[in-house]
């Protein structure tokens, strides 16, 4: 019994030198008196749970990015802003040619009535996209259940508010902004070509001015109510959008009423 003692002590303390040797601290382990099973000290012992988190871990599959959809979704992104790339330069040069040719053959005060009347539709489109992305879809939902006109078009527009924001915001604003610009300048030659001033380019400067404190002015006023009013603004698109949708059967009933 002693000596298969001194060959257990022996074989433990031998273990613990080499597990010092390779940098792994000694295991405590507790002095077992003979003939105690001694349990086998060296293996980790975990509790169920984390067993069955590492069972479940190796079980589930690890989702990874499909390329095709990332694909799909590079394209449809560059095909949108190829879109909305074309259309702004048709809308920008129609709009300012017509301007520019109205302005061209009316007087000073049609030319001021055209130049706040492209301030405004800027301002009206800031104030939609602004709504757009703040109203909430929740109470359009019961005025679809009601069947409400115009709520399955709000709805339409929450769900494509990026894109709805970038037409309104973007390109109908900026397009507002740039004809406003030069709809101030064509102003400012009419005057100068009536008038004699002895500083010609004050008018160029007020104008400017003018037009830039109605826009700054005119769309932070517009942002404040449209996030106050979001719900009632995005509503009124909605049904403005149903009615020029349904305007032609409605016509067609009238006809055929008559």
């Amino acid at each position: 019994d002693y000596s298969t003692d001194s060959v257990a002590i022996g074989e433990s303390s031998w273990r613990r030198l080499k597990g010092w040797i390779k940098g792994k601290p000694p295991a405590r382990q507790r002095q077992v008196p003979s003939g105690e099973n001694q349990p086998d000290l060296s293996r980790k012992i975990y509790p169920v749970c984390c067993r069955l988190i590492t069972k479940i871990k190796g079980v589930i599959p690890v989702s990874k990015s499909d390329p095709s959809t990332a694909k799909k979704q590079r394209n449809k992104t560059f095909r949108w802003v190829l879109i909305i790339f074309v259309v702004t330069i048709f809308v920008s040069g129609l709009i300012s040619l017509i301007s520019e040719e109205v302005m061209a053959n009316s007087g000073i005060g049609v030319a001021f009535v055209i130049l706040l009347a492209i301030v405004f539709i800027g301002i009206i489109f800031d104030i939609i996209g602004v709504s757009v992305t703040s109203a909430d879809e929740t109470p359009f939902h019961a005025m679809a259940s009601r069947k409400v006109p115009g709520a399955k078009e709000s709805i339409r527009l929450l769900r494509q508010a990026e894109k709805v924001s970038s037409i309104c915001n973007d390109v109908v604003g900026d397009i507002c902004g740039v004809v406003s610009g030069s709809a101030s300048a064509t102003i400012a030659v009419q005057i100068l070509s009536k008038f004699e001033f002895s500083w010609p380019r004050m008018i160029s400067l007020v104008m400017s001015a003018l037009v830039a404190g109605l826009t700054v002015g005119g769309k932070a006023i517009g942002k404040t109510f449209a996030v106050n009013s979001s719900t009632k603004i995005v509503h009124f698109v909605g049904k403005t959008i149903y009615w020029m949708k349904h305007f032609p059967d409605l016509w067609s009933k009238k006809k055929k009423n008559n």
